[in-house]
């Protein structure tokens, strides 16, 4: 049963359960901090080894789609988040609904919505460039968004997190595209291995996260309406992410395919930007609680993939 469950889930909710009954504290926190820096460096110089520029520059001419989907997901569903940040004031803690503004600032999955794109029978092509695009896009676009959207409302912010994004997630990802031609073979030839790498740093930059929640008891911060209020407002973003993607693709007349991949593409949201950004951008004890939206969505994103493929699949 354990086996079916996907691998980063697995990941994600195993890091989650060392931070509980393990944390890190004290002394450890500045060595933790600075290895989950180290890991998310690492991440982004992977991305950045892995994209390849020709993939990018072939699939950028299917604006009918892409530029629909960027709008869609760095305009309506940061709106979302937006609304369900705002209607959630004074029924769940600030840093817990602050979180759904951060879900919609992200950008989409790269690996699910394509793999799952192609089991739905849409457009793999354009579904692996617009999940390419959109996490390229989210390394400039996502941090300076939500730090325009939050404003001074948001205490936990610290204005210096968008500097260290240039030097922990910008800066890594071009020396990783200039370094394709040197070790872009060695990235093809260990794709297990980087994978590997990608959920370790991932599941890190969580770990040390939900670390300085558990210091600051975070579950005494969120009480049962809080939590309530939190599955609500997933729920709702998610309702929103999906209805709202395929509305919006058969408005545009969008054929099957590609109204498949605007599914997904618009409607999944991804951990492995979300954990690492919030590494950087915020306090531990502040990003923990900020996650906890990220972290459900991207687990019922998942479950609720297989079907709608499925689903899609048989009514193709």
């Amino acid at each position: 049963m354990l086996s079916r469950i996907d691998p980063m889930v697995r990941l994600l909710l195993a890091a989650i359960a060392l931070s509980l009954v393990l944390p890190v504290q004290g002394e450890w926190r500045g060595a933790a901090q600075f290895i989950s820096n180290a890991a998310v460096f690492l991440l982004f110089f992977l991305n950045g080894l892995r994209l390849p520029r020709h993939e990018v520059s072939a699939g950028i001419g299917n604006h009918r789609l892409l530029w629909p989907l960027v709008l869609w997901c760095y305009g309506a569903m940061a709106l979302a988040g937006w609304l369900v940040w705002q209607g959630g004031q004074g029924w769940m803690p600030p840093l817990l609904a602050l979180g759904f503004l951060y879900l919609g600032c992200l950008p989409s999955t790269v690996q699910s919505a394509t793999a799952y794109s192609s089991l739905a029978g849409g457009n793999v092509a354009s579904s692996v460039v617009a999940a390419a695009l959109l996490n390229l896009l989210g390394v400039f676009i996502t941090a300076p968004l939500f730090s325009a959207l939050a404003g001074s409302a948001n205490a936990g912010f610290n204005p210096d997190g968008l500097i260290k994004v240039v030097g922990i997630l910008l800066v890594p990802f071009i020396l990783g595209q200039i370094a394709q031609g040197w070790l872009g073979g060695w990235v093809k030839d260990n794709r297990s291995l980087v994978t590997g790498m990608d959920r370790t740093s991932i599941a890190i930059a969580v770990y040390v996260a939900f670390s300085g929640a558990v210091e600051q008891r975070f579950w005494t911060r969120v009480d049962a309406a809080g939590w309530a209020w939190l599955v609500f407002g997933v729920a709702v973003v998610l309702l929103v992410g999906h209805l709202g993607a395929w509305l919006v693709s058969g408005v545009l007349r969008l054929d099957r395919p590609n109204r498949i991949t605007m599914l997904y593409a618009g409607a999944q949201k991804s951990i492995a930007m979300g954990a690492p950004l919030a590494a950087v951008l915020f306090p531990p004890e502040a990003a923990g609680v900020i996650l906890l939206p990220i972290l459900l969505y991207h687990l019922v994103q998942l479950v609720l993939a297989a079907p709608i493929a499925a689903r899609l699949n048989a009514t193709t």
